[in-house]
């Protein structure tokens, strides 16, 4: 029989139920996870920081993802949620992933167009495991580079939380709205269960200010969620991916 199993990457869009888990977790980490550029092709372990990548690629003269420098994670987490900031995201540039399929217990190789990229939503399945990617990024200087990148972190240091501990954003952005701006007019900042509060600073980060457990977490999540839809209308989809035991 198989044994009932979750693939964790960098675990910064994660919330995971307290206590004991019902599977095992792997993670599955080289090393030193490897970037191999190759003209504008960018080849690139799955475990591989984030930030790290994005910094790597802009020394060589590779841009187009400057919005991603400051969201944590490896670039296979990344790549499972379409992750994206300040106009843009990493689909765009995907050409091709290498992946286990649990499905069929086979690495299998998808091209670009063979993948569907969306607002944080990818077709993969939740049992695939990203092992490899290659971006196509546009050549771009340096110079610029950094420009962009030191006004994307301006903005982050501005407008998120950055100094307390967090998931990122709880909530995806409704069509057309801002899930922070609507939990931020309905006077919710700071609004807390627990040890698990709204910040103070962006409406639509949820931190643990202490001792939070993944209970007091959720259930502000659901807190915050019904009164949007009161308010507004409109149920909130979680952008956070809750492991509940």
């Amino acid at each position: 029989s198989r044994i009932p199993h979750r693939f964790l990457g960098g675990g910064s869009n994660l919330l995971v139920d307290d206590g004991e888990l019902p599977w095992v977790v792997l993670q599955l980490v080289p090393p030193a996870p490897d970037v191999v550029l190759e003209g504008n092709l960018a080849h690139i372990d799955a475990a591989a920081d984030l930030g790290r990548t994005v910094t790597y690629c802009a020394k060589h003269d590779l841009g187009g993802m400057e919005g991603l420098i400051g969201v944590p994670g490896t670039v296979g987490g990344a790549l499972r949620m379409n992750a994206g900031a300040y106009g843009m995201q990493i689909g765009t540039y995907v050409r091709e992933v290498k992946l286990y399929r649990a499905a069929t217990r086979k690495i299998e190789t998808l091209r670009g167009h063979q993948i569907s990229f969306e607002y944080r939503h990818t077709s993969f399945a939740a049992d695939d495991m990203m092992l490899a990617v290659i971006l196509e990024l546009p050549s771009k200087p340096y110079n610029e580079i950094l420009k962009g990148i030191r006004i994307c972190n301006e903005k982050r240091r501005s407008s998120q939380p950055l100094g307390q501990k967090s998931a990122g954003c709880i909530f995806k952005n409704p069509p057309g709205a801002s899930a922070g701006r609507m939990i931020d007019e309905l006077g919710l900042k700071g609004l807390s269960l627990g040890d698990a509060r709204v910040s103070e600073l962006h409406g639509n980060f949820f931190v643990n200010a202490g001792h939070a457990s993944a209970r007091d977490m959720q259930a502000l999540i659901g807190d915050v969620r019904e009164r949007v839809r009161n308010a507004y209308g409109v149920a909130l989809e979680n952008e956070v991916v809750v492991w509940n035991a």
